[in-house]
């Protein structure tokens, strides 16, 4: 394993010294920590769960994972769930996020067979979040579709939104007379990458510039099939709210000449997903539709690589959302220029990405902290989109172990502040806040080797023992003051 570096700079706080209020959560601001099925719950071939691309993915092909790991244990909340809640009730979380394995409902991926089961270890941990007080919020899809609807295509299939619909009509059925929080998918910007290279996500199908975009089309699609489900069916009964995670990251431009290339960046990796939704056009960002338009040309192409919604899919679409999830990790420095393969996204986009050597660290490669560009996005959605309710639904920091993790503790405060500017100075609907993560976990390409869970996790231990990490101290005294401390407020 290499190892880096990992150094933290304590930015200075400016504009809240004579506003100490500005560090304070508002009263009805939820506080709370997240995970996701395949990351935690092991279980993998449990009482009737069906395979999914990630089984399939780290079971043929474990050269792909950095330690040839998998989650076929991982943190076995499958059977230790109720350690889990008591790790969150003890943090003084408001909710929790998680998602639910689609094969462990579903196990061929259709709605025709129910495995009661399935049905049953999310209705006990539904049942004992509430009983504790603590709020669930469920995810639909993180990245583990099962393997037999990839059979079939996977996302670049467009059935697949009617059987998204179908797999979401069972979930609200026999969960949502107590869940109020539904996320249909966690960031469709990721997973459809696992379309564009066969060595990379899953299911590592080597399509880039085609692939991808046919993935997002179905997510859009899908997306909007689950929302309008729940309006004409559950929603009345039920009063829920359905959205949708959409992660990003700051882009910085090399200099004032970069400017249009990080606003390609982000509506390429961004706006793809929250354009049709959200803008008035109910289409994908006219710089896309443009530039992939005019490649696709150039290429050979007769019809254009980035699917066309009709005008009844517009009208359908626009505003399926109650609430926007927000996930964000980093930030990246953008110039203009062409990097990529053709055809592919990164090409399209017509904007070179690179990370600044002088923001600080992390055990991941991707993962620099950039407090402030949090702030910026948060913004940037607010500004863009209506200033929609936000929930954001990831945000946290690698390393490679231990339980004195002060920089881990050091970037939730500084990424809590500079949210918490966002609300008070900036006036951005941020309404929720979860820690990723939880537990250490499986963390997909990268297996066991980084770390981002609050609590430590022996994997070499049968009974996956939990301890508490320094973070975990710290965010459950934010939890339960609902400020951030003094001391990191210098």
């Amino acid at each position: 394993m290499k190892f880096q570096t990992v150094c933290f700079f304590i930015l200075v706080t400016t504009g809240f010294a004579e506003f100490p209020d500005g560090f304070l959560f508002p009263d009805d601001f939820l506080l709370g920590a997240a995970t996701a099925s395949y990351q935690i719950e092991g279980g993998w071939d449990a009482d009737g769960k069906g395979d999914n691309i990630w089984d399939t993915l780290t079971h043929e092909r474990p050269q792909y994972v950095d330690d040839h790991s998998s989650g076929d244990v991982a943190d076995d909340s499958y059977h230790l769930y109720l350690e889990d809640v008591k790790l969150l009730k003890a943090m003084g979380a408001q909710w929790y996020r998680f998602s639910i394995s689609w094969a462990r409902i579903l196990p061929e991926g259709h709605d025709n067979y129910v495995n009661q089961p399935g049905i049953d270890y999310y209705n006990n941990l539904i049942n004992c979040l509430l009983d504790n007080g603590i709020e669930p919020m469920v995810t639909m899809y993180h990245w583990d579709l099962p393997q037999r609807l990839q059979d079939l295509g996977g996302w670049p299939n467009w059935v697949l939104a009617t059987y998204s619909e179908n797999y979401a009509r069972v979930l609200f059925k026999n969960f949502g007379d107590r869940v109020k929080l539904w996320q249909t998918f966690n960031e469709p910007q990721t997973f459809m990458d696992g379309y564009c290279s066969d060595t990379g996500m899953a299911p590592s199908i080597n399509a880039p510039g085609i692939g991808d975009y046919l993935t997002a089309h179905t997510v859009i699609l899908a997306h909007a099939n689950i929302y309008r489900l729940y309006e004409r069916e559950f929603k009345q009964q039920q009063q829920g709210k359905v959205g949708i995670a959409l992660n990003i990251q700051w882009c910085e431009p090399e200099t004032s000449d970069d400017v249009d290339a990080c606003d390609r960046y982000y509506q390429f990796n961004f706006g793809i997903f929250a354009h049709p939704i959200l803008s008035e056009e109910g289409d994908y960002p006219s710089v896309e539709n443009e530039r992939v338009d005019n490649n696709s040309a150039q290429e050979g192409y007769t019809t254009s690589r980035l699917p066309k919604f009709t005008q009844e899919e517009v009208t359908f679409r626009k505003g399926t959302l109650d609430f926007m999830g927000h996930n964000f990790y980093t930030a990246v420095r953008g110039r203009e220029g062409v990097r990529g393969g053709s055809p592919s996204r990164s090409r399209d986009s017509g904007m070179i990405r690179f990370l600044d050597p002088k923001w600080p660290g992390s055990a991941s490669s991707w993962l620099r902290v950039v407090p402030w560009g949090f702030r910026n996005t948060l913004n940037r959605i607010a500004k863009e989109y209506g200033n929609p309710p936000v929930l954001v639904t990831e945000n946290g920091f690698s390393d490679y172990g231990g339980l004195n993790d002060t920089y881990r503790v050091l970037y939730y405060t500084e990424h809590l502040k500079e949210m918490l500017k966002a609300i008070h100075e900036d006036g951005v609907n941020v309404i929720g806040y979860t820690a990723w993560s939880l537990v250490d976990n499986f963390e997909w390409l990268r297996g066991y080797t980084e770390k981002f869970g609050v609590y430590e996790v022996d994997f070499n231990d049968p009974s996956r023992p939990r301890t508490p990490k320094e973070s975990a101290k710290v965010l459950t005294e934010i939890f339960k003051t609902r400020r951030i401390p003094d001391r990191f407020l210098d």
